[in-house]
């Protein structure tokens, strides 16, 4: 795993970390911008990308973490290689544990104005791959627009449940995702939406206990995977019943077994 570390002087730096050897570390959970202003791994091996304006997302998470006694912290834009297919598919299996292993998750709400009270209709809620940045952390901090603090996820759990329609006792980690049934799992991811419709599939894979290769390209067949995944690897019979309209520009409906 790679950690970022800001030193006392501003200088951002990456360190490559064996699993056994994983420092204390915050973690980011955000949406995307324009991909040529999300600081990307490369940007950072050549010393670019300061001008862009995922830059600020990387700062304030170096600040903030520092400021609760972290030295290192992650951001998914620029922590992972997504040039090697290999590290992408490892980095994938692992996001949820990296997640749930961090001390505290940083969100940041990037369309949440400050003097809005509500949460709702956030973007962030929208998207397939923060569903579970929200479940896994036991720590999540939330900000708005300008890195104002508005909460964490205790505070803020009967809101986060009726937004997500998950239950507060497994945003609070009461109960495990475990028992909680498969099909009630998938419900949650829904009403989400992906950039490329194999996500739809990848990004449930923490929130499933789910391992397997990641093939960009395949299109709807990632979900098949998904599915075929399940069956061989759970009793919970309730994929069998599971619908969920297809959140991809396509609008397929997809539902039950093997859709």
């Amino acid at each position: 795993m790679r950690l970022l570390r800001r030193s006392d002087t501003g200088v951002i730096t990456l360190t490559q970390f064996s699993e056994k050897d994983i420092p204390h570390y915050a973690i980011l959970s955000h949406t995307w911008g324009a991909d040529v202003e999300e600081v990307t791994f490369g940007d950072l091996l050549n010393g670019t990308g300061k001008d862009k304006l995922g830059y600020k997302k990387i700062l304030f998470c170096g600040e903030q973490a520092a400021r609760d006694g972290l030295e290192y912290f992650w951001l998914d834009t620029c922590c992972i290689d997504k040039s090697s297919s290999a590290e992408l598919t490892e980095a994938i299996n692992s996001m949820f544990k990296w997640y749930r292993a961090s001390d505290i998750c940083y969100v940041f709400f990037s369309d949440l104005e400050p003097e809005k009270h509500s949460l709702w209709g956030c973007k962030w809620f929208r998207r397939g791959w923060t569903l579970q940045e929200l479940i896994a952390p036991s720590n999540v901090r939330f900000y708005d627009e300008e890195w104002n603090f508005r909460g964490d996820k205790l505070s803020l759990r009967s809101e986060l449940a009726s937004i997500t329609q998950v239950d507060p006792d497994v945003l609070t980690n009461a109960i495990s995702l475990a028992e909680v049934p498969v099909a009630v799992r998938m419900s949650w991811a829904a009403r989400r939406e992906t950039k490329r419709e194999e996500d739809r599939a990848y990004s449930l894979l923490g929130i499933l206990g789910i391992n397997m290769p990641m093939l960009y390209g395949e299109g709807e067949n990632a979900f098949i995977r998904l599915q075929k995944e399940i069956i061989r690897n759970s009793p919970d019979m309730s994929v069998f019943g599971w619908t969920q309209r297809n959140t991809t520009v396509e609008g397929d409906q997809h539902s039950g077994l093997l859709a």
